[in-house]
């Protein structure tokens, strides 16, 4: 029995070694593609003061900076159309490719309309990851480790956000673009080797290569019991070939999209991605003790730290009860920092003695950020939905965000133009309130539960 055991914990150890493998090389395309959301902190201020090869304006500048949402729009639904037709795999080592061109035309860019093009194909690249990698890691993943796995895609975007931000500060604009550029060529030589998710070639109905799939996956040889739950599975969400309007017309995708969407919707609306667009920008306006590059960095890196932790509690604490706390806390940090915008450009009264207060609060801010909204709503997003229409949910989903973003980003930059930086702040606020009804009272727990298990509470068969 204790030699049983023995052998059993030790496959168990390297089934998660594989997983986590895959898991690892999967995500650089999304470090690449973060690095892309992240270039504009270091890279704007240089491009509006004059000392790059050419001069950018305010206004273009902003247009620069959501280019990759604009192109993540395109790339998610050309993603949707044949993800389930190229497969998972293919699609993340093609994604590898337009990720490289675009950092080459970066560095070698001599105009800004070349800056423009570079971030939009970087941005159908975007759609394409953001669509494809947590697809395939919740497939792969058993149900005790998919919220840490799946977590991998939002601590791979700080990780992306971070380190451009290191280079940026440290580099010129086209020595950051070159060195960055090594990490799609990673990318297509390291996850060459990882198999195709078993849930895709049931779909295409080659059961030995699924079989063989789910062994390297699993780390053994003895998958018959779930390769045959597998195979139910597909087959049943796979009876109709799944339509885009199946997400509306049926009501279990109705629910499903209702939860994943809001949930995306709950995490833009604290003005994260603005915030990191902007982030550089706001530390400068704060004149803090500490350097805007030396702060952003470290925002980012805080950022990382609560990320990574998060990622390691989900299948522990459980997805609620993060959410409940992430999203209190971000409102409190949100509160202060509008409060002592307002206080500093609206007043008279002297604030330099609390220069510090800025950078303390957005560090607070991100802490708390991180710890649920940064990695649970792309988590649960990557759970939702069955086979035959998770494609098109993964890519509307994509979209949407792309969308959200970009509103919120230039509102972001408008009203800060226009009243002053705390207006935005204290709007986030207001969101954030709206923001915990829905998750108290709309989104299910789904910690330990399968994939299959989540499709029957949403027909409403069971409760989680």
């Amino acid at each position: 029995m204790q030699i049983s055991s023995s052998l059993a914990e030790k496959a168990s150890q390297r089934t998660r070694i594989y997983q986590y493998m895959a898991a690892l090389t999967g995500t650089l395309g999304i470090v690449s593609s973060e690095m892309h959301y992240g270039w504009p902190s270091p890279s704007l201020p240089i491009l509006y003061n004059g000392t790059y090869k050419f001069r950018l304006e305010k206004t273009e500048g902003s247009w620069l900076a959501i280019m990759p949402l604009l192109g993540a729009i395109l790339g998610a639904i050309v993603t949707g159309l044949v993800i389930d037709t190229l497969g998972r795999k293919r699609l993340i080592l093609f994604s590898s490719m337009p990720f490289f061109a675009s950092w080459i035309m970066i560095g070698l860019a001599d105009t800004s309309v070349l800056l423009h093009i570079a971030r939009f194909i970087a941005g159908l690249t975007d759609g394409l990851s953001f669509t494809a990698v947590p697809m395939f890691l919740g497939e792969i993943a058993e149900p005790k480790i998919r919220g840490l796995l799946s977590s991998m895609c939002p601590v791979s975007i700080v990780f992306g956000l971070l380190l451009i931000n290191i280079l940026g500060s440290h580099l010129t604009i086209s020595t950051t673009a070159f060195v960055s550029s090594a990490i799609p060529v990673v990318l297509l030589l390291t996850f060459v080797w990882i198999p195709e998710s078993p849930y895709f070639l049931l779909m295409r109905g080659r059961h030995a290569e699924a079989r063989r799939s789910l062994q390297k996956f699993r780390g053994t040889q003895d998958v018959d019991v779930e390769l045959e739950r597998l195979s139910v599975a597909v087959k049943e969400q796979n009876q109709n070939n799944g339509k885009l309007l199946d997400l509306f017309t049926k009501a279990s995708n109705r629910k499903a999209v209702f939860i994943a969407l809001g949930l995306r919707t709950v995490q833009q609306l604290t003005g994260i991605t603005a915030i990191t667009i902007y982030c550089k920008t706001i530390f400068q306006k704060s004149d803090s003790f500490l350097s805007p590059g030396t702060a952003t960095i470290i925002y980012f890196t805080v950022q990382l730290a609560l990320s990574a932790l998060s990622s390691l509690m989900v299948d522990t604490s459980g997805r609620r009860p993060l959410l409940i706390i992430s999203l209190s806390g971000t409102a409190v940090t949100l509160l202060i920092n509008g409060t002592y915008l307002y206080i500093k450009n609206c007043t008279k009264i002297d604030t330099r003695d609390f220069d510090f207060v800025l950078l303390v609060a957005l560090l607070c801010f991100v802490i708390i950020f991180s710890l649920g909204l940064q990695t649970i709503p792309l988590l649960i997003m990557s759970e939702m939905f069955p086979t035959n229409v998770k494609a098109f949910a993964l890519c509307l989903a994509d979209v949407y965000f792309s969308f959200i973003a970009s509103v919120i980003s230039k509102f972001f930059d408008g009203t800060t133009e226009a009243f002053g930086m705390h207006v935005p702040f204290y709007t986030f606020t207001v969101f954030c309130v709206f923001g915990l009804v829905f998750i108290i009272f709309c989104v299910p727990e789904t910690k330990g539960r399968t994939l299959e298990d989540i499709q029957r509470y949403l027909k409403g068969e069971i409760k989680l």
